[in-house]
């Protein structure tokens, strides 16, 4: 559906710190990874070359929970939502559950909210969503947003 989309991964030996658990960092890097398979899914890039003037997505801001690590070899989901779309940015929730366990169990829980921009002599400038864009994100329902 056009407002969600997961993604199923595996914790890589390169992706933990020397506690053996997933760097903090890394699930900033899980979530923008599932926003970029959403765009794809989308027909798009978050580098947008295909509506003119083309444009990118800089994040304006970033969050994350963490309620249990996630250790090498780990298998998990991050199930992305989109909960804001207004005219010029997109936010999003994300939920990361770690799959092998008995029985799934959330680990961690972020938003992130990016904007719209342009490229213009070097710098950027926010714009309206490309209607092209804009007729395939939906909001997903209140009920499965926290």
């Amino acid at each position: 559906m056009p407002y969600e989309y997961k993604v199923r991964r595996r914790v890589e030996f390169s992706d933990t710190d020397m506690a053996g658990i997933v760097h903090y960092s890394n699930f900033f890097r899980y979530m923008e990874a599932a926003e970029h398979e959403f765009f794809r899914s989308l027909g798009f890039s978050v580098v947008t070359r295909q509506v003119d003037p083309p444009v990118g997505w800089p994040r304006v801001r970033a969050e994350c929970d963490f309620k249990q690590p996630l250790r090498f070899e780990d298998e998990f989901e991050v199930h992305m939502l989109v909960a804001e779309k207004k005219s010029k940015s997109l936010s999003y929730q994300f939920r990361i559950r770690k799959l092998n366990a008995e029985s799934p169990v959330e680990v961690a829980r972020g938003t992130l909210t990016v904007v719209c921009v342009t490229h213009q002599g070097g710098r950027m400038k926010a714009v309206e969503i490309p209607g092209e864009i804009a007729a395939k994100v939906e909001i997903a329902p209140r009920e499965l947003l926290s």
